[in-house]
């Protein structure tokens, strides 16, 4: 049974019992800035578990986008995936376990359905504890879903109770709507590894068993003071990822080989003129490959583009981890976008932005992969020479592969992990934190936070510095951070991370920020903080540098009201300041530039420093 079969039926099935079809959210939530990405079918519908009446009523199904991020460096195995989708079928208030329960079982054995044994079935439920009750009503549900088929289901056997750790899901905070929940378990039939223990049972990690379905009932909402008190609206929320089910359906052993993944892979086979099933590596790179770039295919279709940040940093990683993989299989050039017709084609026009913005996401692959397959390959080639002196990447050398090559540290890390190599990550930070400020070339440039002296023209200058820092965030985005600083009594030279030249109209937005600043004429303090409250406060900076240190603690200058605790700028620093920004009398900015791979930097004058040069 086809991916595009299975989505349609479990639609279907729960159409015919009432339930209204909603399409799927965008992978972007629009209303949780706490979180990048749609992770879950649930994640768009909280707002309706929580009592908000929904359009399509109390009953609802999806197949919903879900992208996540924390099993990146796994894609390459036969079961990890950044994207994937959730079929799901929800009631707001409506049908409880008893009607869950009995069509899960239904859609899964129905022969009209997915038809699977059975006999291959297995469930847990929620084992109780002193928070709430052993779920009983999902056990005998159980056992009279079995019977239905003529089989005896005792706990134990066929029916497992778990603890809070495998069968109760929630609250997403420290309160609210939670409850137990029951899985289903398919058994592949693989022998048994005593490693994981002497009995196997549905959790057993041996991956004889594999969870296909979660149905959670959501029946207690968590208080503040630890209680678990029954909720007037009692929720369903179920979940079965459409890449698994659709693994198990037709008996493979590995998501690569359904007909979501397997058009994708061949087709790479074809343009590499490589076989995926003779070679390991081959067959790692080939999988990398067809996962990121539906990924990033959907990821564009929802408006996101490539970029050092927030979801556009994700984006751009997916695309720079496929390029590296594709140059490993011989593929020199653009390639991506070359594979959108065929990925675009296993989803049967189950999501229409594909087809849509068919131009945005061939163009934006390609401009990205072309701008990074230049850097790559310079990257690739000197991490050879430097792995091929000593047999291995130490961090300075991982530093100098960023700082000259613009080359990303993941990639370093992975390619040595390839090698079975480990990076020193916090060697590579020493010297990241050593380069800062990439005008201090001598001990004697190491004083005052790349001060030429503490005169009165410096220390101008030096405030304008934090003043701009703040500004460059406002204005491009929370990626700015200083990565170095030099002041002369004439001018100030301030470099920052940001990927692309700044605009004529950004750099006039900055200097007007600044100046709007000087021109209240604000207080300038400073306090002695601990880490956790420096940050806890919002202040940026370097907190490790030997100049912020002063016993343990920091020094954070603040710029703004300190009666109010309106504050435009907080940052730490250890450098002389004046004491009211209006001293400045304005800032001119004089020249923004490139400097390395990654890193601008801006060049200006105050007013109160005339002449300017």
């Amino acid at each position: 049974m086809t991916s595009v079969q299975i989505r349609q039926k479990f639609l279907e099935f729960f159409r015919s019992k009432g339930h209204t079809v909603i399409p799927s959210a965008s992978l972007v939530p629009e209303n949780d800035p706490t979180v990048l990405f749609t992770t879950a079918g649930m994640h768009p519908l909280v707002p309706y578990l929580l009592g908000e009446k929904h359009p399509g009523g109390k009953r609802l199904t999806d197949v919903q986008k879900c992208l996540r991020t924390g099993d990146i460096d796994d894609v390459g195995d036969n079961r990890h995936l950044t994207f994937f989708e959730m079929l799901g079928n929800w009631s707001l208030g409506d049908y409880f376990k008893k009607e869950a329960i009995e069509w899960s079982f239904e859609f899964l054995t129905g022969k009209e359905w997915l038809a699977l044994d059975p006999e291959r079935l297995y469930v847990s439920v929620f084992e109780g504890d002193d928070d709430a009750p052993r779920d009983e009503e999902s056990i005998e549900l159980w056992k009279k879903a079995f019977a239905t088929v003529g089989m005896k289901a005792e706990v134990g056997e066929r029916i497992f109770p778990y603890s809070k750790k495998s069968n109760w899901w929630g609250p997403a905070g420290a309160t609210g709507p939670c409850g137990p929940d029951t899985e289903m378990y398919y058994d592949t039939g693989l022998a048994h590894d005593k490693a994981f223990g002497e009995a196997c049972h549905p959790s057993c990690d041996c991956g004889r068993f594999i969870e296909i379905w979660n149905d959670v009932f959501m029946q207690y909402e968590k208080t503040s003071d630890r209680k678990f008190v029954p909720l007037k609206q009692k929720n369903v929320d179920t979940g079965m990822g459409l890449e698994r089910i659709t693994t198990v359906k037709n008996g493979l052993d590995n998501v690569f080989d359904t007909d979501l993944f397997a058009p994708i892979i061949q087709e790479i086979e074809r343009m590499t003129h490589r076989s995926y099933r003779t070679n390991t590596t081959n067959e790692r790179s080939m999988r990398i490959v067809a996962d990121h770039v539906r990924t990033a295919m959907f990821l564009i279709a929802d408006g996101i583009l490539p970029s050092n940040k927030d979801q556009g940093y994700v984006l751009r990683r997916l695309i720079r981890r496929s390029v590296r993989h594709g140059l490993s299989l011989g593929l020199h050039g653009a390639f991506l976008g070359k594979l959108y017709d065929t990925v675009a084609a296993s989803f049967d026009g189950a999501y229409p932005e594909l087809i849509t913005h068919k131009e945005r996401i061939v163009n934006e692959l390609t401009k990205e992969e072309e701008k990074f397959g230049k850097t790559l390959e310079k990257g690739l080639r000197e991490f050879e020479k430097l792995f091929g002196k000593s047999g291995k990447v130490t961090g300075d050398d991982a530093f100098v592969l960023h700082s000259t090559y613009g080359f990303p540290l993941e990639l370093t890390e992975e390619i040595a992990r390839d090698k079975g190599q480990k990076v020193d990550r916090a060697a590579f930070e020493a010297e990241f934190r050593k380069h800062q400020d990439l005008s201090r070339t001598g001990a004697e440039q190491k004083f005052a936070g790349g001060l030429a002296d503490h005169s009165a023209e410096c220390t101008r200058l030096h405030t304008a510095t934090h003043l701009l820092h703040q500004a460059l965030r406002t204005v491009l985005g929370g990626h700015v951070a200083q990565k170095g600083s030099n002041i002369t009594r004439e001018r100030l030279r301030f470099d920052f991370s940001h990927p692309e030249k700044m605009t004529k109209e950004q750099i006039k937005e900055v200097e007007d920020i600044v100046n709007g600043i000087i021109e209240r004429d604000l207080p300038v303090h400073y306090e002695i903080l601990d880490l956790s409250e420096a940050k806890k406060r919002g202040a940026i900076g370097l907190f490790e540098d030997t100049y912020a240190q002063l016993g343990g603690k920091i020094k954070v200058y603040f710029v703004g009201d300190q009666a109010l605790g309106d504050y435009v700028s907080a940052e730490v620093c250890g450098g002389p300041h004046v004491e009211r920004t209006g001293e400045l009398k304005g800032l001119v900015i004089q020249k923004e530039e490139a400097v390395a791979a990654g890193v601008r930097r801006i060049k200006a004058a105050v007013a109160a420093n005339e002449p300017l040069k």
